[in-house]
C-alpha cells in the first residue's frame, strides 16, 4: 500500500476532535464526588446518633399507649401520680387525652412532643412545672369534646352560637388532680 492510501484509510485523531460541550469536565465530576461522599458521611452519623439514641432512650416504648412511659421523666412523675389517682386514670391512657384520635395524628402528634421534650432534657431547658402549649392544648381540648360531645351538646346549647367551650377552663385538674 502506497503512503497515501494509507493516509486515507487511517482512523482520525480522537484528540483533533473538537470538545463536546456537554460532556462532564473532570474538576466538577471529582468535586461532585468529594461533595457526595460528604453528604453520605453526615447522613450516615446522623442516623447512627439517631438511632442509638432512640434504642438508649428505649424510644420504642413511646409508639405504644403504656401511660407510665410518660413519667419517665422525672418532671411528670407528680402529673403521672395524680394521672393515676383521677377518674380518667382508670378509664384513659395519657394518649387518649393528648394526642388526635387517628392514626396519622396520634403520631405526628408523639413525634412533635418527642422532639421538643428531649431538645428540652437534653439541653436542660424545660420548666419545673409543666406548661402545655397552644397545639397541645387544642388537641386536648379537642379530644375532651369528643369523649364527652353528649354533655358539651347540652353545654353548648345553653351558649350562644359563636361561644367557644373550654373544658380544661374550667376542669383543669380532672386529667391530673
Amino acid at each position: 500500500m502506497t503512503r497515501r492510501l494509507r493516509n486515507i484509510v487511517r482512523r482520525p485523531d480522537k484528540s483533533a476532535d473538537p470538545p463536546d460541550e456537554d460532556a462532564p469536565r473532570d474538576g466538577p465530576r471529582k468535586r461532585g464526588g468529594a461533595v457526595r461522599s460528604v453528604l453520605a458521611v453526615l447522613l450516615g452519623v446522623a442516623l447512627g446518633l439517631g438511632l442509638f439514641t432512640f434504642g438508649y432512650a428505649d424510644g420504642a416504648s413511646y409508639l405504644g399507649d403504656d401511660p407510665a412511659t410518660c413519667a419517665n421523666c422525672h418532671v411528670m412523675k407528680e402529673n403521672y401520680n395524680s394521672y393515676l389517682k383521677s377518674s380518667h386514670g382508670k378509664v384513659a391512657t395519657c394518649n387518649d387525652c393528648h394526642t388526635p384520635h387517628n392514626l396519622v395524628g396520634k403520631y405526628v402528634t408523639k413525634a412533635q412532643n418527642g422532639f421538643s421534650h428531649s431538645l428540652a432534657f437534653t439541653t436542660q431547658r424545660f420548666p419545673d412545672e409543666i406548661q402545655i402549649t397552644k397545639r397541645s392544648l387544642k388537641v386536648t381540648e379537642g379530644t375532651c369534646l369528643s369523649c364527652h360531645k353528649d354533655v358539651v351538646t347540652g353545654i353548648q346549647a345553653t351558649r350562644s352560637h359563636d361561644q367557644k367551650i373550654s373544658c380544661v377552663e374550667c376542669h383543669r385538674t380532672v386529667g391530673h388532680m
